[in-house]
């Protein structure tokens, strides 16, 4: 018998990529239990509602985004470096065989109308990116415009991607973002 933080992680784990793939709504506890290879009953203890476990697959996302941002930002030296380094980071992604789109986006979408819970999280998730990029623009002597424009280049570059296929919404994203930085720089 696996210990119980064993079976959560296999839980999270098996949500994670079935609520992803397919969507929250159109995933059931049984699916979860079925993947995560443990009982009902054990599911239900870990996690009393489909929704709590949610909630704890959002967070995990939540930390894998912040993550990968940070460790694609971590290698460049300059703030204009940083901030087009996040293009390249979404660049990566995009081209993942498994890429869906946003997970946030996506459970706003299915959810936010319903779920106070998941639209909080949402919102929250992307004022926190908001407002990283805020912080690179502001050592980068920016305005407050601008990094509103980065954040909306980026968070536009996932829908592009993820409702073309197309990769290269990432590459279009970051030129955008240079003109824009080369702009505010030069004014």
């Amino acid at each position: 018998m696996i210990d119980p933080q064993q079976a959560r992680t296999q839980v999270l784990l098996a949500a994670n990529a079935l609520f992803y793939q397919r969507g929250i709504q159109a995933v059931g506890m049984d699916a979860v239990r079925s993947a995560a290879g443990i009982s009902l009953k054990r599911l239900y203890s870990l996690f009393p509602s489909k929704d709590a476990l949610l909630i704890e697959v959002l967070k995990g996302w939540t930390a894998e985004w912040n993550e990968g941002v940070s460790l694609a930002s971590s290698s460049a030296t300059t703030p204009r470096d940083k901030l087009l380094a996040i293009y390249d980071f979404l660049d990566g992604w995009f081209r993942q065989d498994d890429f869906r789109g946003c997970a946030f986006i996506n459970s706003f979408g299915e959810l936010g109308a319903v779920s106070p819970d998941v639209a909080e999280i949402a919102r929250g998730q992307k004022l926190a990116f908001q407002h990283y990029v805020a912080s690179l623009v502001e050592e980068l002597g920016g305005s407050p415009a601008l990094a509103a424009q980065l954040a909306i280049l980026a968070e536009g570059a996932q829908t592009t991607a993820a409702i073309s296929g197309r990769p290269d919404a990432a590459f279009q994203a970051r030129a955008a973002a240079e003109v824009l930085i080369r702009r505010e720089l030069t004014a």
